[in-house]
């Protein structure tokens, strides 16, 4: 983690460019910024990947990129929409592919922090949505922070830059992206710490 500023990677959006979703991440992502992470993101069109199929060992370049990009994580922000009560398909393939990182040194995203956002018109969806976003991350080995956040985007408006204009959901994306890149850090410390020991 080079100058003590960890990698944090998002994933999310739509295929249509300028969802909630992906806003929401857009934002959680420079908050983490403003935390000294550095940031990269995958939006939702970027994730328009093909069926993951762990028999066909050819990747497109974008599944290369996300893969690679996830081994040298520190942290994850997801961001999906609720579709149907559940995680969007696109959302779902886009970490199935994590399935490449099965017989890594580090398997799949073992020991990095993970900010979860779920999104959906309406509230029913978004708690759902958050809870499989959840089992998901554990099931990767990832640690999901303490805050996830729900976002109910039925009148949800942003500023012209993207700001949520909603004062509690700033406030919690700015709290989860906080808990992401400290979590990071105190991983990272408690490492090297374990190497001098």
């Amino acid at each position: 983690m080079p100058g003590s500023s960890p990698l944090i990677v998002g994933l999310g959006g739509t295929t249509r460019s300028g969802s909630s979703s992906e806003k929401m991440l857009r934002y959680a992502l420079r908050a983490a910024e403003g935390h000294g992470a550095r940031v990269r993101i995958f939006d939702g069109p970027s994730l328009n990947l093909p069926l993951y199929a762990p028999e066909d060992s050819f990747r497109s370049d974008g599944a290369v990129k996300l893969v690679e990009a996830l081994r040298e994580s520190d942290g994850v922000i997801i961001a999906s929409p609720g579709y149907h009560g559940s995680v969007s398909g696109l959302i779902k393939n886009a970490l199935d592919y994590v399935e490449d990182m099965a017989k890594d040194e580090k398997v799949y995203l073992d020991g990095k922090s993970a900010g979860l956002i779920a999104c959906a018109y309406g509230y029913q969806a978004t708690g759902s949505t958050l809870t499989a976003l959840r089992s998901i991350a554990h099931a990767l080995r990832a640690w999901p922070t303490p805050l996830g956040v729900a976002v109910n985007t039925i009148g949800c408006c942003f500023d012209e830059n993207g700001k949520p204009l909603d004062d509690a959901v700033r406030e919690q994306l700015d709290l989860l992206s906080q808990q992401v890149v400290q979590f990071a850090r105190w991983r990272a410390a408690g490492l090297e710490a374990c190497k001098v020991a």
